[in-house]
């Protein structure tokens, strides 16, 4: 079994990433492979994994929604009380990952993480399906639960006072985040495993260098 997987690869060849080719702005780049990857009809392309570490270290990562992007960052929502809220409130930092494989391009994001408005949050969450609202607030997301059964049971309950006109309102414990970068870099894949690595930094001085990594 070991032999095959070991022998998995694809040789990448689509497209390249060069120096002269790319915005020097990194927001405007993203931008650009963004609307790519639109055109591009991949399903789901604003899924990204997030990583985020304890203040100890201990790491973990998830696959997560880009809500929105901005010259500002990187949006997301979820739930405070869940583990990665929890992480995030001792150890506000994160990194963001993109994996375009159609267009054989993957993007990471490593900046700071800073919550969004309670205005914005609201905005978004009577924007989202009445179910998806009730289950923000029925869901102690990360907590173990008794049974599949008993989350459903709370979910009908809630439901059935929505029907009644009881709105769920937005919990205060779901809202979104903001990731700041401070580092973005872009890789396109070439053949050979030559890739092209573009990383941006963000200088004290508040502006974008780049430079080529080897892959």
């Amino acid at each position: 079994m070991a032999d095959s997987i070991a022998g998995i690869r694809k040789d990448y060849s689509q497209k390249a990433l060069t120096e002269d080719g790319v915005n020097r702005d990194p927001m405007q780049q993203f931008d650009q492979w963004w609307r790519e990857a639109i055109s591009a009809a991949i399903v789901e392309p604003n899924a990204m994994t997030l990583a985020t570490a304890s203040v100890d270290g201990l790491p973990s990562a998830r696959i997560v929604l880009l809500k929105g992007y901005s010259k500002d960052g990187f949006v997301f929502y979820t739930n405070y009380n869940s583990f990665k809220g929890k992480q995030l409130e001792e150890n506000p930092k994160a990194c963001l990952v993109f994996f375009w494989k159609e267009l054989e391009r993957q993007v990471r994001i490593t900046g700071f993480v800073k919550k969004v408005s309670e205005q914005a949050s609201d905005e978004y969450f009577f924007s989202r399906p009445i179910d998806s609202q009730i289950g923000a607030h029925i869901s102690p997301q990360s907590q173990a639960i008794e049974s599949r059964e008993w989350l459903e049971e709370q979910f009908n309950i809630a439901k059935k006072k929505s029907a009644l006109g009881e709105s769920p309102g937005r919990p205060a414990h779901w809202g979104g985040y903001l990731v700041i970068p401070v580092i973005i870099e872009f890789w396109q894949g070439r053949p050979g495993r030559l890739h092209d690595r573009l990383e941006y930094s963000l200088s004290d001085t508040g502006e974008w260098g780049v430079e080529r990594l080897a892959p």
